[in-house]
């Protein structure tokens, strides 16, 4: 005699929340790619390989593009785009504080710790009102974006089409993106201070970390934020300053980039350039016309990116910023790493070290690859190529458009890898391991 159905056990299957997430990004890229291969989204021919190069970069908030997104693209495309933006913006943070509470099938106090050390929430509560807090932040800025550019553009269009570049400008801005709607990116508006100011404040907001951001309109002064939020803040500041300085000085007298600018412009477009890297993708300058020394500083603007669980890539400020002082706390032969009166965990150093290393390997295997596949192109331009995609920033030296498909291929593999890496990586060392097992302690010469 046959079982009642309702008897039968239902089968679910069972995914890590590092393979739940790629999947989720899979599925935003495959139907982005095919939105954009239908006709009215279009204009002229598209091949497969640069519709899923466009959808990738959107989706993965990188902004690298092969095409003229304003020139190719038709109007329900570029919607399209903006839309992946956004879900690649916004679906990437509302899924990842949710991964961190499924790491086990129960949510207990396992997964109660995992949310503090993970977005610095204590409670499923809290988790929820941080999830609300993403979405309303994201329009909320994205609104007020919009607003003031659509005042700046309709001096220059109607009020339909100020619109739109401005809804559009501020998504791609405030998460990161950096696609363009202009052939030359921000270029012609290199003058133009409401505009170029007001998209580098957005992506700054993004690039600082939304846990960050409720957190200043909690504490609203300085000695009551937390300590993440302080090291976070302060290291964006210093760094934000010091490329600020060294690239107008590096820049100042290069005649294609700033010296037959004004001293007013020189400044609105090395301030431009020192934050953009971060992750947004803008430019104002030709890139490709920058000094080597200013080429390697975004290099490394790149690869630090921005904070952690915002819409910046990079192996994150955080990340950063505690190498740097569990170096300084080993040179000076001191016990604990202390920031702002509290201690660091060697286990956070070590995951630091992790990412910082998962994202060197990552751009080697990259740029390896493209050396192969492009043997008679500028190894510096095929460098920063690299960096750029696996750490999700979109600047280019003006290639991407020149590379054959397989090289195409490359960089899609390194932007998916590169905005999954760090956090996938911090999911997989998220729950420690331990053995009953002990080992002899060896001496292993470093150094």
């Amino acid at each position: 005699m046959m079982k009642p159905l309702h008897n039968k056990k239902h089968q679910t299957i069972n995914l890590s929340p590092p393979s739940l997430l790629a999947l989720g990004f899979l599925s935003f890229i495959v139907a982005g790619t095919l939105l954009l291969k239908l006709p009215i989204a279009h204009h002229g021919e598209l091949s497969w390989i640069n519709a899923l190069f466009t959808a990738t970069s959107a989706v993965t908030i990188t902004g690298l593009s092969v095409v003229n997104v304003g020139e190719a693209y038709t109007t329900f495309g570029q919607v399209i785009i903006m839309l992946l933006l956004q879900c690649g913006g916004l679906g990437f943070m509302t899924f990842a504080i949710l991964a961190a509470l499924s790491l086990s099938s129960n949510i207990r106090l396992k997964q109660q710790m995992m949310a503090q050390e993970t977005i610095g929430q204590t409670s499923l509560t809290r988790v929820s009102f941080t999830i609300k807090g993403v979405l309303l932040y994201s329009l909320f800025f994205e609104a007020v974006g919009t607003v003031i550019l659509t005042i700046a553009w309709m001096q220059e269009y109607n009020f339909s089409q100020a619109f739109f570049y401005a809804a559009f400008y501020s998504v791609s801005a405030f998460n990161n993106g950096g696609f363009s709607l202009f052939p030359k990116s921000l270029m012609s508006f290199a003058d133009h201070y409401f505009i170029t100011f007001t998209i580098s404040m957005l992506y700054i907001i993004g690039g600082i970390g939304f846990v960050v951001l409720m957190d200043i309109k909690r504490a609203r002064r300085w000695k009551k934020l937390s300590t993440n939020s302080k090291l976070i803040l302060s290291t964006i500041a210093g760094l934000n300053l010091t490329a600020f300085v060294v690239l107008w000085a590096l820049e100042a007298n290069n005649p294609l980039t700033l010296s037959s600018m004004s001293l007013g412009d020189q400044a609105l477009n090395a301030w431009f350039h020192a934050t953009v890297p971060r992750s947004s993708g803008f430019n104002s300058l030709d890139v490709a016309s920058m000094t080597d020394a200013s080429t390697l500083v975004t290099m490394v603007l790149m690869f630090i990116g921005g904070g952690s669980l915002s819409t910046a890539g990079g192996i994150k400020v955080g990340t950063f910023i505690i190498v740097v002082l569990s170096v300084i706390t080993f040179l000076r032969r001191s016990e604990e790493l202390r920031v702002f009166n509290h201690s660091v965990s060697k286990a956070t150093s070590f995951k630091a070290l992790a990412v910082l290393s998962i994202t060197s390997i990552l751009i080697f295997l990259g740029l390896f690859s493209l050396l192969i596949l492009e043997p008679n192109k500028n190894f510096l331009d095929l460098l920063f190529e690299a960096v750029s995609a696996a750490c999700t920033v979109g600047l280019s030296r003006g290639v991407t458009s020149e590379l054959q498909p397989a090289s195409l291929m490359a960089l899609i593999l390194l932007m998916f890898a590169g905005r999954l890496g760090p956090l996938t990586l911090a999911y997989l060392i998220a729950t420690p391991k331990k053995s009953r097992l002990k080992h002899p302690p060896a001496d292993i010469q470093i150094g």
